[in-house]
């Protein structure tokens, strides 16, 4: 517990050590001295301008970093992977590729079908659309049953009406987490080997060729264990809804350049084998953090990401095709995104806490430390662009830098081009997504402050739209 407190602060002074000394690092090296220039652009526009440029040695070393780091990372995920796959070990990796092969080997278990979980807390106006989109998919599942949650409203009825089964959790004090150990201690004692379960919000729409595509990859590959969804976000809620909309977007190009990789199995959609379900339950408390026989760790903040966690520590292979999509519910306000992406930070920082540092979270380490590294550079660059204006005599331009950020805008529109125009065009004016990444940098923070000091994180729930303003919102929304 002691070092789960700790963790934020650790990520903190690492990349603040790491920051530091490629400050002193580039200090080291004498630089010119600008000078300044003047000029008349387009005959009446005089400027002021340096064109001097940062030595090489400073370019080589920022650039010489960046590249080992990345390489470094890569190369450890992919080793780890690799011997992950290749593991036989069935006392520590009984999800291993290898190891399910060899149980499963000359026997057919039958057609692959799906059983469709949908979490659901007071979830009236949403829950209607995301059933019919279930019904609707090009290969529907074989059983929807609603999990309703010390539900208040008529999500109950409106589920029945829908045409799927209703389960309600009793006594449920852990939230989603908790309602879904119930309800798959009752599901999965009547679940064959290929009867995968699917975890669904719902708030969230599928696309119609999910659930064939997912069937078809559980089919070819008898070692695969899970598969998860991308996610875009739906349309509306202005400036605020465009900017998720693009880090969405920017997500799911991520993982299709990583041919499917996952990073977590998101809980907008993803689905499981039963043996990778069944076999969370049986190795918490021992191979992985929790409670014997939860599936759910209902201690996290952030369950989809412990479930992957604990998965990939069992050895389970997991993709998230490109074929595989979802328009998911945006935050409508900046309270409500600050609550949402709080408890998913702080989560994530309390589930490395508790799983350690492993092979298999060696990655989730390294995005913590560039999500804290980022803190540090992104505040000196506001702090030092507010320093420069504030010491100058008169605006001066600096064409290296210049330069440099047209590079970056065009990395920017190019990662949000799957948006649409309007995740074209905010992405091409660069500054205000900035503003949106220290907004997201001081909910960092925050989470560092909160774990540290020990307060208690609260799980906020978002009431949705009433159901006709949900589907306009949902029309529209990138494929």
């Amino acid at each position: 517990m002691r070092f789960q407190r700790l963790i934020g602060l650790v990520v903190l002074a690492v990349t603040g050590l790491a920051a530091l000394l490629l400050w002193l690092g580039v200090s080291a090296i004498d630089t010119p001295r600008p000078r300044v220039h003047h000029g008349v652009l387009f005959g009446v526009w005089k400027v002021f301008y340096d064109t001097e440029a940062p030595p090489w040695p400073q370019l080589l070393i920022a650039v010489g970093v960046a590249l080992f780091l990345a390489a470094f990372v890569a190369l450890l995920e992919r080793r780890v992977a690799t011997r992950y796959r290749r593991s036989e070990n069935v006392d520590v990796t009984p999800l291993s590729p290898k190891v399910v092969m060899a149980a499963t080997r000359g026997v057919f278990h039958g057609e692959v079908t799906v059983t469709v979980l949908v979490p659901a807390h007071n979830e009236q106006a949403s829950l209607g659309a995301t059933l019919t989109s279930l019904w609707a998919q090009s290969v529907p599942p074989a059983r929807i049953v609603v999990v309703a949650d010390n539900c208040t409203d008529r999500t109950v009825e409106v589920g029945r009406a829908h045409g799927a089964e209703v389960f309600e959790s009793v006594g449920n004090r852990h939230k989603k987490g908790g309602a879904l150990n119930q309800a798959l201690r009752w599901l999965l004692p009547g679940q064959g080997e290929n009867d995968v379960v699917m975890v669904m919000d719902a708030d969230t729409m599928l696309d119609p060729g999910f659930l064939e595509t997912a069937v078809r990859r559980f089919t070819d590959d008898r070692a695969l264990m899970a598969v998860g969804g991308l996610f875009y976000g739906e349309q509306g809620h202005g400036i605020i809804g465009q900017f998720q909309r693009n880090e969405y977007v920017r997500y799911a190009r991520e993982i299709r350049r990583r041919r499917g990789r996952v990073f977590v199995l998101t809980g907008t959609a993803s689905l499981f084998r039963p043996r990778a379900l069944r076999t969370v339950a049986s190795s918490r408390g021992s191979l992985i953090p929790g409670v014997e026989g939860d599936v759910y760790d209902t201690a996290a903040l952030t369950e989809d990401n412990e479930l992957t966690i604990a998965l990939k520590s069992l050895g389970a292979l997991m993709i998230s095709p490109w074929e595989c999509t979802v328009v998911t519910e945006l935050m409508p306000s900046w309270r409500t995104l600050w609550n949402q992406r709080l408890r998913w930070q702080r989560g994530a920082l309390e589930n490395l806490g508790a799983y350690g540092i492993t092979p298999q979270t060696m990655r989730y380490w390294s995005q913590q430390l560039g999500i804290g590294y980022g803190v540090f550079a992104l505040t000196s660059y506001f702090l030092l662009l507010a320093l420069m204006i504030l010491c100058s005599d008169g605006w001066i331009w600096f064409p290296f830098w210049i330069g440099l950020g047209l590079v970056f805008m065009v990395e920017r529109v190019v990662t949000a081009w799957r948006g649409g125009w309007p995740a074209r065009l905010l992405a091409a004016t660069v500054f205000p997504e900035l503003f949106f990444d220290l907004f997201l940098d001081i909910v960092f923070v925050k989470g560092v402050v909160d774990i540290s000091l020990g307060r208690d994180a609260a799980w906020k729930h978002i009431e949705h739209a009433r159901l006709g303003d949900r589907d306009d919102a949902i029309e529209g929304a990138p494929r």
